[in-house]
């Protein structure tokens, strides 16, 4: 089966500058793929050319077997759900009015809510366990259950592709457990999730595949304990790992 988001050769940047190189990768449905790597290593940049924010230089990508410039953009809206890095959501809205944003690629402009509008929204709360608080005020909510609605918010669009820029980052561990059981559980329903991660041990413990970029190329690709070797870890994060069961540790500075 075609992958449903597809990476062939494609080169990027900004005003001249160059940020990807030379990008062939294919994120498959019904997996969690983690792309890792260090800080301008072109993670968020490969996020923005898959939402068509950026144009490649070069190279082609292809949504569901389709060249990405040929979609439509509320097509494109209804394909991609996107969970940004750092969103957060502080002003008083409601909640499920927040998550209601899901729903807008596939609304008529200013039409009401379907009932199969509501029922997305109310599917996409409870795969959050976030139905107890949907009629509470976003500012009034905390930070691991303002990240659930974001989330939520993402699920509602029913894309089979979901993009998820960081989302455990400046959540506590317990949060940062959930919210990446949460992914995997949207992978298990056939979706393609591709999450951008800093969190080693995490990748290692919840990602099907985990993307190494650095430097704007992709230096490995492949199962978690097979990519996050020794000599990876090494030259790409300067640090050793203590190996568990279930995942890496980040151990020590080399």
């Amino acid at each position: 089966m075609t992958a449903p988001l597809v990476f062939e050769g494609v080169a990027a940047g900004y005003r001249g500058r160059p940020v990807l190189r030379d990008i062939s990768l294919s994120f498959a449905a019904g997996a969690v793929t983690g792309l890792v790597g260090p800080n301008g290593a072109g993670k968020t940049t490969l996020f923005r050319i898959a939402l068509r924010l950026l144009t490649p230089q070069i190279g082609t990508v292809r949504l569901q077997d389709k060249e990405l410039a040929s979609w439509s953009a509320t097509a494109l809206a209804r394909t991609i759900a996107y969970l940004p890095q750092e969103a957060e959501a502080h002003w008083p809205v409601q909640a499920r009015k927040l998550v209601a944003l899901g729903r807008l690629p596939h609304c008529a402009a200013f039409a009401s809510l379907s009932g199969a509008d509501e029922a997305a929204i109310d599917d996409a709360l409870s795969r959050c366990d976030a139905k107890e608080f949907e009629g509470r005020r976003m500012d009034e909510l905390s930070a691991g259950e303002r990240a659930r609605l974001l989330f939520a918010r993402a699920l509602a669009v029913g894309a089979p592709v979901l993009l998820a820029d960081e989302p455990a980052a400046h959540l506590d561990p317990a949060h940062q457990l959930r919210l990446m059981e949460l992914l995997r559980t949207e992978a298990s329903r056939g979706t393609a999730v591709i999450v951008t991660l800093h969190d080693l041990s995490l990748a290692s413990r919840f990602c099907d595949k985990v993307v190494v970029m650095n430097d704007g190329q992709v230096v490995a690709d492949g199962a978690a304990n097979e990519v996050l070797d020794d000599t990876v870890l090494r030259s790409v994060f300067a640090i050793s790992a203590r190996r568990l069961e279930n995942g890496i540790v980040p151990w020590q500075r080399v």
